[in-house]
C-alpha cells in the first residue's frame, strides 16, 4: 500500500525543522553578557597601579641623581675651597708638592702614599759614578789644592779653620771624593763655608752625598719661621728680604712639620712658643750673639735669656759622637714616613763638631743610618735629621759678600727646589747664615 504523500510546501515556505536549522546557522552563539563597567574598572585600576609604580621609580631615580649631583657639587666645592689656598700660596713649592700637602692635611694620606708608591723606584746598588760626577769631584779636588787654573792662590788655609777631609765609605779610590773645597770666602780671605761630596755608603756607589762645613767663629745663624710652619707673626720674615741679603752666605731647610706634630718637638722664637718644646728631643738652638748649638733639649741645651730661637726635630742621630740608629731603622714615625717605606730617600741633617763648627749633610738616596754615619764622618759629635723627601731638602750658598743687593744662589747638589727658593715667602721654616 502506498504511503500517503506529504503535502508539498508552498514556495518560500519551509518546514519547521528546516527553519530551525536555518536560524541556527544564521545567528551565531552568543556568550553570556559581561558588565562593561566592571571590566573597565579592572583595567583602569591596573593602569593606575602601573602609573603609580612608574612614578615611584621616576621619583627614586630623580632622588638618586639629585643625591649624586649634590655629593659631586659638595665634593667639588670642598676641594675648591680647601685646595685653592694651597695652589695659590706664595713660594716655589711645585704643584705635586702642594697637592700632596693638601691631601695629607685633609686625611687623604693613604691616597698620596699609594700614588707615591706607584711612581717610586728604589736606588740601584753597585755601579759607578758617571762622567759628570767624576768631573765634579775632580774639580773640587783641584779647587781645594789650588791646582786648577784660576784657583785662589792667596787663600788663608789655616789648619784650625778647615775641616778634615772625609774618608770614603765605598771601595776604590776616586779622585776628589770626600775632599773639602772652598765654597764661600770670608772677608779675611779664608774659607768660611766648604763643601765635599762622596759616595754615601759601600753599596750605593753610583750616586753622591754632599757635606757642607760652616766656620762657627766667622758666621751668624738665624731661624726664619715659615708662614705655615709654624705660622703666626714673627719678627723674622719668611723670605730673604732686602734686610737679610747683605753678607748672606748660606741657607738650609728646616725640619718636619710642627703642626701637625710630625717633628715630635716644638718651636720657640721671639720669646714665645708656637709649639711647646719637649725635653729629650734633638734641637737647633740659636743664640742672641748669632751662634748655633745642636744637642738634646733639656740635657745639653736649656732655656736661658740669651736663647733667641729653638727648632726641635725628632731624636738625635749622633749623640756624644756615637751613632744612635742602626741599619734597619727606616720609615716610620721616629724618622719620617717615606715612599713605600724604603730606607733610601732624599734626606738632610745638621750637626755640630767638637770645636763648635756646623756640618750639613744632604743627598737624594740616603737612609737614616747612612745620614747618621755621614754626619759623624764629617766630624759631628751631635747630629739630627732635618726634613726629608725630594720636595723639601735644600742647601744653597750665596755671594752676599760680593753682591749684597742681588746675591746669586748656588745649589749644593741638584735637588728639586729652585736655587731661589727663599727669595719668595716660604711655607716652612729655614735657616739663614751670614758672615760676621
Amino acid at each position: 500500500m502506498n504511503p500517503v504523500p506529504e503535502p508539498e510546501a508552498s514556495p518560500g515556505e519551509e518546514s519547521a525543522p528546516a527553519a530551525a536549522t536555518a536560524e541556527l546557522t544564521v545567528e551565531p552563539a552568543v556568550e553570556p553578557a559581561v558588565e562593561p563597567t566592571a571590566e573597565l574598572g579592572r583595567i583602569g585600576r591596573r593602569r593606575r597601579r602601573r602609573g603609580v609604580r612608574t612614578a615611584r621609580r621616576g621619583r627614586r631615580r630623580t632622588y638618586f641623581w639629585r643625591a649624586v649631583i649634590g655629593v659631586f657639587v659638595l665634593l667639588i666645592g670642598y676641594v675648591g675651597v680647601t685646595l685653592v689656598p694651597y695652589l695659590t700660596a706664595p713660594g716655589t713649592d711645585p704643584l705635586n708638592a702642594r697637592v700632596a700637602e693638601w691631601a695629607r692635611d685633609h686625611d687623604m694620606s693613604m691616597i698620596v702614599t699609594w700614588l707615591e708608591n706607584e711612581t717610586y723606584s728604589p736606588p740601584a746598588t753597585g755601579g759607578k759614578l758617571d762622567a759628570g760626577q767624576l768631573a765634579q769631584l775632580k774639580a773640587r779636588s783641584e779647587t781645594a789644592t789650588g791646582d786648577e787654573a784660576g784657583a785662589r792662590p792667596k787663600l788663608k788655609l789655616a789648619p784650625a779653620d778647615r775641616p778634615a777631609d772625609i774618608t770614603p765609605f765605598a771601595a776604590g779610590a776616586v779622585p776628589g771624593e770626600g775632599v773639602f773645597s772652598p765654597a764661600v770666602i770670608g772677608p779675611l780671605g779664608n774659607p768660611i763655608v766648604e763643601t765635599a761630596a762622596l759616595r754615601p755608603d759601600p753599596d750605593h756607589t753610583s750616586n753622591l752625598a754632599y757635606v757642607a762645613w760652616l766656620n762657627q767663629r766667622a758666621l751668624r745663624f738665624t731661624l726664619q719661621p715659615g708662614y705655615q710652619q709654624p705660622g703666626g707673626t714673627w719678627n723674622e720674615p719668611d723670605y730673604l728680604s732686602s734686610d737679610v741679603l747683605p753678607r748672606l752666605v748660606a741657607t738650609w731647610n728646616g725640619g718636619f712639620k710642627v703642626d701637625p706634630d710630625d717633628a715630635m718637638g716644638g718651636f720657640y722664637e721671639d720669646g714665645h712658643e708656637a709649639v711647646p718644646l719637649v725635653d729629650g728631643k734633638a734641637a737647633e738652638v740659636f743664640y742672641q750673639d748669632g751662634t748655633l748649638k745642636i744637642g738634646q733639649w733639656g740635657r745639653d741645651l736649656t732655656m736661658s735669656p740669651d736663647v733667641s730661637a729653638v727648632r726641635e726635630n725628632l731624636n738625635l742621630l749622633v749623640d756624644k759622637g756615637a751613632v744612635t740608629v742602626g741599619p734597619m731603622d727606616g720609615s716610620g714615625a721616629d724618622w719620617g714616613y717615606t715612599i713605600r717605606g724604603w730606607y733610601y730617600i732624599a734626606r738632610s741633617g745638621v750637626g755640630m763638631t767638637a770645636n763648635g763648627d756646623i756640618v750639613y749633610v744632604g743627598g737624594t738616596e740616603l737612609s737614616v743610618y747612612t745620614l747618621a754615619n755621614l754626619l759623624k764622618a764629617a766630624g759631628a759629635v751631635y747630629g739630627m735629621e732635618l726634613d726629608i723627601n725630594p720636595d723639601w731638602t735644600s742647601f744653597m750658598t750665596y755671594n752676599g759678600l760680593q753682591d749684597p743687593q742681588h746675591p746669586a744662589a748656588q745649589k749644593l747638589w741638584d735637588f728639586d727646589q729652585p736655587s731661589d727658593r727663599y727669595f719668595s715667602p716660604s711655607d716652612r721654616d729655614f735657616v739663614t747664615v751670614h758672615a760676621r
